[in-house]
């Protein structure tokens, strides 16, 4: 089982940039695909970014392309998420989840919450306008 601690959330104004990182800890991390979701008041939790397995593929929600980064370090492991031309739709909590995968699923990309067995505690994200 792996533990998920996500940290780096904050409160910062409409342009500003952000990075959230997720420590992972308790197994190895480089079996894992690893993915962020993001849940706003109201509102069903919903993918923002994943990366799998390998490490050199990404996939994003359309209402982050090209704003946020996902990208991660297994020596440290840890995945984070750079946000840029932060909007104020983008305020929510946001959650890191790890999916343990097969070797024959290393360069797959995961975007569902069902799709993920572990997650972390969130982090609270706010932009103001």
């Amino acid at each position: 089982q792996v533990q998920l601690i996500e940290s780096g959330g904050g409160l910062v104004q409409a342009g500003d940039s952000l990075r959230l990182s997720c420590a992972a800890s308790g197994r190895t991390f480089s079996n894992y695909a690893m993915g962020w979701f993001r849940q706003a008041p109201g509102k069903e939790r919903e993918f923002v970014a994943s990366i799998n397995t390998r490490g050199d593929s990404t996939d994003y929600a359309d209402s982050v392309k090209g704003r946020f980064t996902i990208f991660g370090d297994n020596t440290k492991n840890t995945v984070s998420l750079q946000m840029s031309t932060m909007k104020p739709e983008d305020t929510a909590v946001y959650y890191c989840a790890a999916r343990l995968t097969a070797r024959s699923t290393f360069a797959v990309t995961w975007r569902r919450p069902g799709d993920y067995a572990y997650w972390g505690q969130g982090t609270q994200v706010t932009v103001s306008s």
